[in-house]
């Protein structure tokens, strides 16, 4: 059974930098790219960033780039966000996704971590 567990969410003021985890498991790591999404209320789901099976890649949107940074760490199965600069715009369930090297889909979501921006 494979599984997707996001954590680091939280309360932060804007200006601030959390850092989100997404531990996998019931799946071979290296064999998926890893995305973050996020979902704001009232938006639709927005892709945020991306990280190949190596690192050799990594994409980001244009709303985060430069702000946020992802990475992974396959012998933990964990991929990481880091988010610095954090303004309210950024309040949102942020989730992580993998996707089989071979898809041209996400297989697998995890169930998401709120991450929420003051002002």
């Amino acid at each position: 059974q494979v599984q997707l567990v996001e954590s680091g969410g939280g309360l932060v003021q804007a200006g601030g930098s959390l850092r989100l985890s997404c531990a996998a498991s019931g799946l071979t790591f290296t064999d998926y790219t890893m995305g973050w999404f996020r979902l704001a209320p009232g938006k639709e789901r927005e892709w945020t960033a991306t990280i190949t099976r190596g690192s050799i890649r990594k994409d980001y949107a244009d709303s985060v780039r430069g702000r946020f940074t992802i990475s992974r760490d396959n012998t933990k199965n964990t991929v990481y966000l880091q988010m610095n600069n954090l303004n309210p715009e950024d309040t949102a369930v942020y989730y992580c996704a993998a996707m089989f090297h071979a898809s041209a889909r996400y297989d697998y979501w995890g169930q998401g971590t709120q991450v929420t921006v003051s002002s």
